[in-house]
């Protein structure tokens, strides 16, 4: 490393806070009760130099009573699809977006701090997550806007004229993880609001405090009840407000046992929607025509970006044998290259922030070299207190755990093939089926590769590592990986519903129609175009 962890500059210093403010119904409230301490696994050195890992503050750890009255303002404020919120005109709630986003744009540089000490991000990586958030709101109120101008018309068919809009679910229970607690989050939070749907959100359990900067925001530029934001464990939270039967949508970022745990919980389950991004194992294909150079520099960034803790990272690799041996040897290089550092020196490699994460990568390489594996790079397996060095594990088998598990982490599993039907007869049994990376230059070759990858997963990454972005293109998955499609359109789409009003092309139906175009009195019938 180049400084001591706790050398730490001026600018980046943290003073700790008790984040105890949430919103209900509107309105800033102070929590008194219990609260739960926030540590980062980032060390610093106490009044006696001892290195520690570095409290942060404390977050309010809130229970079942507030849960409930979350739920109680958010019924009230959808009212049945009565409440101000929900038949408020397209334009009126665009407007109480813009002012959200002109406030959240303050707090960069709070939450940016807040994204490197919480959870470990580096500082460019932590910018970029702030800058794309509200690019992504940006571009949410377009496509929203654009979805208006559509809906301002009327169709006939079969002599019935139709006013088609969309129109919002109700309300939504928002949970978002905590490897983008601002961006993945907000890809819930924001496309459920702006539809016209009341929330409830509560934070991952890493990645809280960032949101205390934003709580300002959320109470004053939204009626009372459109936003909810409560903290604490999800059981004494989440738990209760699914137990009420209230929630029309559960958007949940997580693992698939959190989201069934929760949807078990719901008395009306065949009424629940579902916006789930889950696990995924995805795969990187390297054949024998691929230009190593260029795969080997996406394969370290696509394996290792933020410690490798992203749903689409790349979590296994099978190599052709013709090139495994010259690729093993310089991608393992590469790797043993790589930095650790603190999240401000912009490190690829940084502490990992769960202080559970070292031990449990230990787990999975000792897993592996006890069934016949090698760590192929020199520094594989490394430790520290907050961090092990990513280890290229190779030959990986199906009795290991790491061909199974979803590690989320560093470590890196490497198999090998003659025949290219091994990775697409391992994808096919996967319970995974978001992404895949394919890397060659031979059309001949790719071409038919391509027509059946496209049938096991939702996005195939041509000499590229997988990635959720750009935010306009859809981000899904088959199976276990996902439930609903997620871009800055199709998130539109999957928190509303279409829904119109139809009426025989009459002179009477003429007449009333006409009157409420003129009269203006409809907030749902116009014909506005909003620019």
């Amino acid at each position: 490393m180049k400084k001591r962890p706790y050398d730490i500059p001026e600018q980046y210093r943290i003073e700790p806070y008790t984040l105890n403010k949430y919103v209900c119904d509107g309105a800033l409230h102070t929590w008194t009760g219990d609260t739960t301490p926030v540590y980062s696994t980032i060390e610093s050195a106490d009044h006696k130099g001892h290195l520690k890992p570095t409290l942060l503050g404390h977050v309010s750890k809130m229970d079942e009573s507030k849960a409930l009255e979350a739920i109680k303002s958010s019924v009230q404020a959808f009212d049945r699809g009565k409440g101000v919120w929900p038949t408020m005109r397209v334009k009126d709630r665009i407007k109480c977006m813009e002012n959200f986003v002109d406030q959240m744009k303050t707090k960069r540089e709070e939450v940016v701090r807040l994204l490197m000490w919480e959870i470990g991000k580096n500082l460019n990586d932590s910018e970029k997550e702030f800058d794309r958030t509200v690019d992504y709101i940006y571009a949410t109120i377009e496509a929203c806007k654009d979805f208006d101008r559509k809906g301002a018309k009327f169709s006939k068919v079969s002599d019935v004229r139709a006013h088609i809009r969309r129109g919002p679910l109700g309300i939504v229970l928002c949970l978002g993880p905590y490897n983008y607690p601002l961006n993945e989050t907000f890809s819930l939070l924001i496309p459920a609001i702006i539809m016209g749907n009341t929330t409830i959100f509560k934070p991952a359990k890493l990645g809280v405090l960032l949101i205390g900067p934003l709580l300002e925001a959320f109470a004053t530029c939204f009626p009372k009840g459109v936003v909810n934001i409560l903290f604490g464990r999800g059981r004494e939270v989440a738990s209760p407000i699914m137990r009420s039967g209230h929630i029309d949508v559960l958007a949940l970022i997580g693992h698939s046992s959190s989201a069934i745990a929760l949807q078990d919980l719901h008395p009306n389950k065949n009424r629940l929607r579902l916006v789930l991004g889950l696990e995924a194992k995805n795969p990187g294909i390297i054949l024998p025509s691929a230009d190593l150079d260029s795969t080997i520099a996406e394969c370290v960034s696509g394996t290792l970006s933020f410690n490798g803790q992203r749903c689409t990272a790349l979590k296994i690799l099978y190599v052709h044998h013709k090139v495994k041996d010259e690729f093993i040897k310089r991608f393992s290089e590469a790797v043993d290259a790589l930095e650790f550092g603190m999240p401000w020196e912009n490190t690829l490699l940084t502490p990992l922030p769960e202080p559970n994460k070292p031990d449990y990568i230990q787990s999975l390489i000792d897993d592996a070299v006890a069934k016949g594996a090698k760590v192929m790079n020199k520094r594989g397996g490394e430790r520290s207190n907050n961090f092990i060095f990513p280890a290229v594990l190779y030959p990986v088998t199906k009795e290991m755990n790491i061909y199974h598990q979803e590690q989320f982490g560093p470590v890196i599993p490497v198999r090998d093939f003659d025949d290219v039907n091994l990775p697409l007869d391992d994808m096919a049994e996967s319970n995974y089926g978001q992404q895949v990376s394919v890397f060659g230059q031979e059309a001949k070759e790719l071409a038919p590769l391509i027509d059946v990858l496209t049938n096991l997963v939702c996005r195939v990454n041509l000499n590229s590592a997988c990635q959720r972005g750009p935010d306009a293109y859809p981000f899904t998955g088959r199976k276990d990986s996902a439930v609903s499609t997620l871009s800055v359109h199709d998130a539109l789409r999957t928190f509303s519903i279409r829904t119109f009003l139809a009426a025989k092309d009459n002179p009477m139906n003429k007449k009333i129609i006409n009157d409420m175009l003129r009269e203006r009195n409809s907030n749902f019938v116009n014909t506005d175009y909003i620019l």
